[in-house]
């Protein structure tokens, strides 16, 4: 019996506005038949293959180099394509070209004394490489990436072979007419183009685009013009988001992260952003101090500033950190539900003694210069504080580039993600000691959870897109600030950000933040199933997957957890955490034949890449393998395929028995 022969006329009924508004796409039966027979060949190819990348904070050409030779799967295709035919000089110059097409071409006009024959011997095996990352694609999706200018002939060539008698002849004079007509350096660009794309079919970032690296706005450039993205909000993201929401205090806070670590080319190079009153202020205010404490961490070779610069920085550095912790009080003064009056510190300091007064035992400045802090009102910002706030509050809120980044991040991003079967998320999901979900109260109603996770995804919508003045919105720009920083945020959950700790006071003992109970219990296979079926992650592939915190690889530490349920796979981007990680980040690949876990060493810059060919050096880890190949069909996708080739037999069966008249196309 067919599945058509179940379709009852009585179901029918049940769909027939439905059935009536898709009749509209598909007018005829041959129209319906055909985008059945469409889907289900589609349900039959293998899955694409997604990458996840987290905590890339601003490094901005590692990032791009990653997705250019597809987390080293571009080198891997040539090698299997090319074998022994080619020296590994000649494939570390194709793969070189496939990543920086327009550099290399440059780089190659100046030594090929040949042009004509180095363009046809090329464009034959970027033809070959094209084929090979095209074959898991239907000819529709291929047909999609094309760029329009050569969309028709790149067709042609993915789809013969020069093999065939027939069309050797015919693809020689497509090749040799693209050389005639000094179409070549286009059309190989077009190609390079074409195979990073392919390489990557989904991109998965679980967090923290934004701080210390010197290029998050190029990044969220990059991500604003990729084919296929999501984005699950990290807490230094969240931060940047509530900075555009007009939240003053996260406003000081992305000014404080970029002057330590001397990092002003995203806020002013990228957004815009007017850092003079800033320098104004801090020149007159901290002129004779030292600021010793606040030298940003960069060495003057990394930063390219010059030592009358980075001394500017240092004083900026301590202006904003000053300012930051009164904006602070503001907000835990307002909120006495946040529960954080401990992180109120400036009035606890003894300016005589030189001491911070905390749990009944004094503790040592390393700095004792607060001009502006009145020790009568210490959370009062002078009136040249207030003006400098309201300053940098209008450039954060006018700047339109940071405007279309952040939709970018709402419309791409969200607190967490279950995609076949695998739930991505930051940071934790809180949980008590016996790693029952914690009940964490928002507004005087308590969540614990998926409910807190999609609390703060609302709260954080609200805060940016709301209109001013509505008492919700002021709350949820204070929430967003809490999620940065606060006990109980899923994208914090700690027992406090020590900032003021690890700048002026030297007992480190009081520098330590201590993890929740997530971090340690996510160990555990029966938390993490736990955590997994209360998000709706099921099936005997699903796992977690975390960034935050970073992996220490040089220790021993391993990113794989729970016996394989979770992957923590912040492996350091950030050059400020490579010292601890031991490597330069991890990418997570998902293909039809399992995962793969690909450990990056630290990348040497874009400019060695293209003269030098110098590629990241990765290392594969397989993490899990399927015994079975899989297919669109056991994703995410192919289920909603699946539903669709059921509605479109509904409609065929509403079609032959009369209940719906086919349409002549107009």
């Amino acid at each position: 019996m067919t599945a058509q022969s179940n379709i009852t006329a009585e179901s029918i009924a049940m769909d027939l506005r439905y059935l009536q508004l898709l009749s509209r796409s598909f007018p005829t039966i041959a129209d319906a038949s055909t985008e059945i027979i469409n889907l289900e060949a589609i349900l039959n190819l293998p899955k694409g293959t997604e990458h996840f990348l987290t905590d890339v904070h601003g490094e901005y050409e590692a990032f791009q180099h990653v997705l250019k030779n597809g987390s080293g799967n571009v080198k891997r295709k040539v090698n299997e394509i090319f074998g022994n035919t080619l020296r590994e000089m000649e494939k570390k110059e194709l793969c070189t070209l496939i990543y920086y097409p327009e550099e290399k071409l440059q780089l190659v006009k100046v030594t090929e004394k040949d042009l004509d024959d180095w363009y046809l011997i090329t464009l034959n095996q970027l033809v070959k490489v094209c084929q090979n990352v095209s074959s898991k694609y239907t000819r529709s999706k291929v047909r999609k990436s094309l760029p329009a200018d050569f969309s028709y002939i790149i067709q042609e060539l993915l789809h013969e072979s020069s093999v065939d008698p027939n069309k050797s002849a015919y693809i020689d004079v497509i090749f040799s007419t693209i050389i005639s007509t000094r179409r070549a350096d286009d059309f190989i660009v077009a190609l390079c183009n074409l195979i990073q794309r392919l390489t990557i079919d989904s991109l998965h970032i679980v967090g923290d685009i934004y701080d210390r690296g010197p290029g998050a706005h190029i990044i969220m450039d990059t991500l604003c013009d990729y084919h296929n993205f999501d984005i699950q909000w990290g807490n230094h993201d969240i931060l940047w988001m509530g900075a555009a929401s007009g939240n003053d205090s996260c406003i000081a806070n992305v000014v404080r992260m970029s002057m330590r670590y001397g990092n002003l080319a995203t806020l002013e190079d990228g957004y815009g952003i007017n850092l003079l009153p800033l320098a104004t202020f801090a020149m007159d205010t901290y002129g004779g101090d030292p600021c010793d404490i606040f030298l940003p961490k960069v060495t003057y070779d990394e930063s390219g500033y010059n030592e009358k610069t980075l001394r500017l920085i240092t004083q900026m550095h301590k202006a904003i950190t000053i300012i930051q912790f009164k904006l602070e009080a503001q907000i835990i003064d307002r909120r006495p539900d946040f529960d954080m009056a401990d992180r109120k510190l400036l009035h606890r300091i003894d300016r005589e003694k030189g001491v911070l007064l905390y749990d009944g035992k004094e503790y040592a400045l390393r700095d004792t210069n607060f001009p502006t802090v009145d020790p009568a009102d210490p959370y009062r910002l002078t009136d040249e504080e207030q003006e400098l706030v309201e300053k940098l509050h209008n450039s954060f809120m006018n700047s339109e580039k940071l405007k279309k980044h952040i939709r970018c991040l709402f419309a791409h991003g969200s607190m967490y993600l279950v995609v076949n079967s695998n739930l991505l998320y930051h940071a934790s999901v809180p949980l008590n000691e016996d790693g029952s979900f914690k009940m964490v109260k928002i507004q005087g109603k308590e969540y614990s959870g998926r409910t807190l996770l999609d609390k703060a995804d609302q709260l954080t919508r609200i805060a940016y897109f709301d209109e001013e003045g509505d008492e919700e919105k002021d709350f949820a720009r204070d929430y967003v600030w809490y999620l940065w920083c606060g006990p109980d945020a899923p994208l914090f959950d700690k027992d406090k950000m020590a900032t003021f700790e690890r700048y002026f006071v030297a007992d480190k003992s009081l520098h330590k933040e201590k993890k929740g109970c997530y971090y340690t219990l996510r160990n555990e296979e029966a938390v993490c199933d736990r955590i997994l079926a209360e998000f709706g992650a099921i099936g005997p592939h699903a796992h977690i997957i975390n960034g935050h915190v970073p992996v220490k690889t040089i220790k021993g530490e391993q990113p794989m957890k729970a016996g394989g349920k979770l992957f923590v796979i912040d492996g350091g981007f950030s050059k400020a955490y490579q010292p601890e990680t031991g490597i330069a980040g991890y990418t997570l690949v998902y293909h039809s034949r399992g995962m793969q876990l690909v450990q990056h060493e630290p990348f040497q810059s874009r400019q060695k890449a293209i003269e030098e060919g110098l590629d990241i050096k990765s290392t594969n880890v397989v993490l899990e393998l399927s015994s079975q190949r899989m297919m669109v069909r056991d994703t995410d996708k192919g289920k909603e395929l699946v539903t669709q080739i059921k509605d479109l037999k509904k409609l065929l069966v509403a079609y032959r028995i009369g209940m719906i008249k086919e349409k002549e196309r107009i």
